[in-house]
């Protein structure tokens, strides 16, 4: 990469190329790797904490923790069957995002294996863009909600229909790579099905 390109890169806040190309690399040695091994390591690569659970249980034990070791207080959360979990390791949420939030627990449509990215929607997130979600995202998802690609998650969501304003986040580029944002964190439990 030339020293112009490097310089204009950082002043317009852009991942070097490096970073992509280590990650397409990455991508084209898992090509025949399992869906949900190939998953875990592009989405651990960009920067996410993975966080496999063999059941709800455990889930709930690692929600816990991070909780803990996050310094977790206060979280925004908008399903119903999250809520439960937050209920019985006692963390307050609201149902709307508030500035005092210190992170979100949603669940998401889909975790594409193929770059390792999470796919949201009015679902997950209500109303809210995902470059207000809190610092610290919390996402809950099942092995079954994992696609091969982005063509792969749409046909889904076209079948099922009553699916809006999607996006989608990764590990270290979450936020959408809103400036800033440096010490924004991604967990993902995924459960077993």
């Amino acid at each position: 990469m030339s020293l112009f390109k490097k310089i204009v890169g950082k002043i317009m806040n852009q991942p070097e190329e490096d970073e992509n190309q280590s990650l397409v690399k990455l991508g084209d040695s898992l090509k025949n790797a399992d869906l949900d091994y190939k998953f875990a390591q592009l989405f651990t690569h960009s920067g996410g904490f993975f966080n496999y659970c063999a059941d709800e249980a455990e889930a709930l034990q690692t929600l816990n923790q991070i909780l803990k070791i996050e310094e977790i207080r206060s979280v925004f959360c908008c399903d119903q069957d999250l809520k439960n979990f937050l209920d019985v390791v006692k963390v307050k949420y609201t149902e709307n995002l508030e500035l005092f939030n210190d992170a979100a627990f949603i669940t998401c449509e889909y975790l594409i294996a193929f770059d390792g990215r999470i796919m949201l929607s009015h679902n997950n997130i209500k109303h809210f863009h995902s470059s207000r979600l809190p610092d610290k995202i919390i996402i809950m998802a099942n092995v079954s909600q994992i696609v091969n690609n982005l063509n792969d998650a749409m046909g889904k969501i076209k079948r099922n229909g009553m699916v809006k304003n999607l996006t989608s986040i990764s590990g270290n580029q979450n936020k959408l790579d809103a400036p800033g944002k440096s010490n924004a964190k991604l967990f993902l439990l995924l459960i077993e099905d």
